[in-house]
């Protein structure tokens, strides 16, 4: 990687750390569908794949999918949501997922550099792989854990309402 691109990948990783870090002072809104986006922002991409210079083998595609896969699990198991006083859902302050997002920053890095020697398509193609292959399983596991406090927030809630009746 150009050395010039480093600064602007920092700045990119702070920006993102301070987002998620003041996200979780604020409650959730709505029914979490909000949590589904990032998966959507990933389909423009996918016409890369359409690209007919595009050549990878499937070792390549099995070995990023399941790098992605291994990299969802951290974010996975630091992700979790809590109801507060107020009785709003909020995400779970923790150390863990700001650690394990730098980590997983630092050895995509790290793994660009060492496969800097592959075609740039192709090379574009397998981190995007590696991307939705961890984006999409946190995202609907983080989404599941979500509803799973909808439903008890809506099971606590309904003893409240019928003692009033």
């Amino acid at each position: 990687m150009q050395m010039q691109v480093i600064p602007i990948v920092l700045l990119v990783m702070a920006l993102i750390i301070w987002r998620r870090t003041r996200a979780m002072t604020r409650a959730i809104k709505g029914n979490g569908i909000r949590m589904l986006l990032p998966m959507l922002f990933l389909l423009p991409a996918v016409l890369m794949f359409l690209n007919p210079e595009l050549h990878m083998t499937t070792r390549e595609i099995v070995l990023a999918i399941g790098t992605g896969i291994l990299l969802s699990i951290p974010l996975i198991l630091t992700t979790n949501y809590e109801i507060r006083e107020d009785g709003q859902i909020y995400a779970k302050k923790s150390i863990g997922f700001i650690i394990s997002f730098v980590g997983l920053v630092l050895f995509r890095l790290g793994l660009r550099n060492y496969l800097s020697g592959l075609d740039p398509n192709e090379l574009t193609a397998l981190f995007l792989l590696v991307a939705a292959s961890y984006i999409i399983p946190w995202r609907l596991v983080s989404y599941i854990k979500f509803r799973k406090l909808i439903a008890f927030r809506e099971i606590e809630a309904k003893p409240a309402d019928n003692s009033l009746q």
